[in-house]
Formats: C-alpha cells, sequence, structure tokens
C-alpha cells in the first residue's frame, strides 16, 4: 500500500471513530477501536481506560447519558509509519443532555496501528482546553 493510500486509511478510520462517537453508535464504535487488552483510552479530565472492555464501558456510558453529540474536528497533525499512525487534531464537542447543552473544546491525539491490513483505533487521549 502506498503512502497516501496508508493516509487516507488512516483519515477514514479516524472519521469513522468521530461519526460513531457523534451518532452514538457503539456498534461502530466496536468496528473502530482494536479489541484488545492493550487499547488505551482517556477521556478529557478522565483516568487512564486499559483494554477494550473498559473503554467500551466508558462509551457506553457517554452515549447512554446523552441526548445528542455535535463534534467539529480540526486536524492539526498526522503521521504514519509502516504500522503506526497518529492524528493530532482539535475537537469541539456540543454535548446534549437532559437539556443542557455543553460545549467542550479539547485537543485529541488518536493512534492507529494497522493490523490484518487495517488501521485500528489502539489509543485516544482527549486533553481538555482550559479557556
Amino acid at each position: 500500500m502506498s503512502d497516501s493510500s496508508d493516509k487516507q486509511a488512516v483519515l477514514a478510520a479516524n472519521q469513522a471513530f468521530y461519526d460513531a462517537f457523534s451518532r452514538r453508535d457503539i456498534g461502530s464504535m466496536n468496528l473502530v477501536w482494536w479489541q484488545g487488552s492493550t487499547s488505551l483510552c482517556i477521556h478529557p479530565g478522565g483516568q487512564v481506560l486499559t483494554g477494550w472492555d473498559k473503554i467500551q464501558a466508558s462509551w457506553s456510558s457517554i452515549f447512554n447519558n446523552t441526548d445528542s453529540l455535535e463534534i467539529d474536528l480540526e486536524i492539526l497533525k498526522v503521521e504514519i509509519d509502516q504500522s503506526i499512525a497518529y492524528v493530532v487534531l482539535r475537537e469541539i464537542v456540543l454535548q446534549s443532555s437532559r437539556g443542557r447543552k455543553v460545549k467542550a473544546p479539547s485537543t485529541a491525539t488518536n493512534i492507529f496501528q494497522k493490523m490484518a491490513q487495517k488501521w485500528y483505533l489502539v489509543h485516544h487521549h482527549g486533553s481538555p482546553i482550559m479557556r
């Protein structure tokens, strides 16, 4: 696979993550993440979640406690090696829950690993941007 097709595949996997996030779709989220014990997720201001079981439970909780999500993205950096890639971006998440809207800007790093010709999300770290 050429560099440009790898970049397209990584950006498509990154977009699939945010599509699943904004649609609150745990089934689609399952397809994006590597479901092993080595996956990591750090939600803004949260603990380090290790392993797909804990990560999936965290997303399920977010989705179940949210009425709607809108996510605005600005990709700042994309780097790709043979089997590891990272995307650094700014996320602005507009979350609506029980009639309350919260706007949460953060900087995020998504790390993807290529396994069996597919790029999987293995690490998501969101860090709140303080005003």
